[in-house]
């Protein structure tokens, strides 16, 4: 059981890093989709690493907004409201 515990902690532990980078993977795909073919290679990749630092951004934003406010997703990640892990000391189990 305690194994089955530390998974599901160390799950929570890197959701939030998982967020971002979902986030900014589809917020490049997404612009990589509406960039004019007419930019040369390069404008279209600088385009496309915004687009996708941009929505990284704000997908992380959103995220970490709905940490703090609900406290019961925070007891389920074992998490502190600024997404960082609770260390717990498990004694005995």
């Amino acid at each position: 059981m305690s194994l089955l515990r530390f998974v599901a902690r160390l799950f929570g532990w890197l959701l939030t890093p998982l967020v971002a980078w979902a986030a900014s993977f589809l917020g490049a795909a997404a612009v990589a989709l509406v960039v004019p073919d007419r930019l040369d290679a390069r404008s279209q990749l600088i385009t496309t690493v915004t687009g996708g630092g941009i929505a990284a951004a704000v997908g992380l934003a959103l995220w970490l907004r709905l940490l703090r406010k609900s406290p019961r997703l925070q007891e389920t990640l074992q998490v502190a409201p600024d997404a960082t892990p609770l260390v717990v000391h498990e004694d005995g189990e």
